[in-house]
């Protein structure tokens, strides 16, 4: 019964093999989840789901699989009475907090609510609509749809209005981690951590469980052992563009910024505009007072550094190619000559896009810097973007 759902999965492209479908078989065959929509939810996701990329894909195709999975229509409300009553008492407990269930009693019970509402079912002709009676909707019946009481049996609605039947696969609250949408500060975070080298450094503020049980044995008595604090030792050096064409990308830019600046303990950061030349700056507030020669940041930094540049490399070819070309002043250099400078000064580097990754093959000066950089050295600003330059900055 499960296979148009395997079907489903594999028509949004989350890719599941036949081991883990099986496996979500089994599971359903143990009865780990019985008679929960919710518990099911997240069975067949913790079974089907291998990365958190796809978990926005796979909500779409549950609902897609399962809509209306938590609904009865007029028509299986009878047959569903006819289910085992544990059944219809673990649904309906389910969705009714102390004080309702304390109130059903006023009409006789769980077993007289279902005795009542088998005789309404049989008794009405049509639809109706408003009133505490008969099986309809905007009223306050106990069976109907679109109204309230809180004894009712929800029939023939497609969704929850007052939230007794949570629907977590409608919500879609992973669509943003989504790898083929453009990043959110979160999703950089996500992406980011698969750049780590962990060290232990600085002062004994971090209690070592294993070194605290290993010496109290030892000892005899409690023996507290503290260590330096596990921290992300990777060196960022970020080079972002500003200005111009980065105008519509500034909301992006700056997710990114943070993203980084909450992920890596040593980053360092200078802006540039267009293309990189003689200076750069950290406060583009004060870019032409306060510039910093970019030989000194050649000095400074040195070649275990992982060096990321952000800008949408779109400018004349001439910026690239010939001193002089610089839209703003007059470069003596040329901006491929410090280009080529820091990627030989930094092997491990990356430069991330904002424009979509379809559209680079229309501007000429993306593909000049692609060839300085090494194609795969580019990358678009999605999260599968950004998966694939966080592998490349890791080797």
């Amino acid at each position: 019964m499960f296979l148009p759902f395997l079907g489903q999965l594999r028509d949004h492209r989350v890719p599941v093999s036949l081991r883990e479908f099986l496996t979500f078989l089994e599971a359903m065959k143990a009865g780990l989840v019985t008679y929960d929509p919710e518990g099911f939810y997240y069975l067949a996701r913790s079974a089907l789901v291998k990365d958190e990329r796809h978990i926005d894909r796979f909500d779409q195709a549950f609902a897609a699989t399962f809509s209306g999975l938590d609904t009865i229509t007029p028509d299986q409300i009878l047959e569903a009475l006819d289910l085992p009553e544990e059944w219809l008492r673990k649904l309906t407990e389910k969705h009714l907090s102390e004080a309702e269930k304390a109130e059903i009693e006023a009409l006789g019970g769980f077993d007289k609510l279902m005795e009542t509402l088998r005789q309404r079912l049989a008794e009405q002709k049509g639809r109706h609509q408003g009133g505490s009676k008969w099986v309809g909707t905007g009223g306050t019946s106990p069976f109907g749809a679109y109204g309230y009481n809180p004894e009712g049996v929800r029939i023939g609605q497609d969704e929850s209005r007052h939230q007794r039947a949570v629907k977590v696969w409608d919500k879609r609250e992973f669509r943003n981690l989504d790898d083929t949408v453009e990043i959110g500060t979160r999703n950089i975070k996500v992406a980011m951590k698969r750049v780590r080298k962990w060290a232990r450094d600085g002062a004994l503020e971090e209690l070592d469980l294993d070194g605290t049980i290993r010496a109290t044995a030892e000892n005899g008595y409690l023996d507290v052992k503290t260590r330096p604090e596990r921290r992300n030792a990777v060196k960022v050096l970020l080079f972002l563009d500003s200005g111009g064409s980065m105008d519509p990308h500034v909301k992006m830019v700056e997710e990114l910024f943070s993203a980084a600046r909450s992920e890596f303990k040593h980053l360092e950061h200078f802006y540039f505009h267009n293309c990189l030349y003689e200076g750069v700056w950290r406060d583009n507030r004060r870019r032409w007072t306060e510039q910093t020669p970019t030989w000194d940041v050649l000095r400074t930094y040195g070649p275990d550094y992982k060096c990321i540049f952000v800008g949408d490399a779109s400018m004349s070819p001439y910026e690239i190619a010939f001193p002089g070309g610089a839209n703003e002043y007059w470069n003596a250099e040329a901006g491929e000559t410090w280009l080529r400078r820091s990627f030989d000064k930094w092997p491990s580097h990356l430069w991330i896009n904002p424009v979509p990754e379809a559209q680079w093959r229309y501007t000429q000066s993306i593909a000049m810097i692609r060839d300085i950089l090494g194609p795969e050295r580019m990358v678009p600003m999605t999260l599968a973007g950004l998966t694939a330059g966080m592998r490349v900055l890791g080797r």
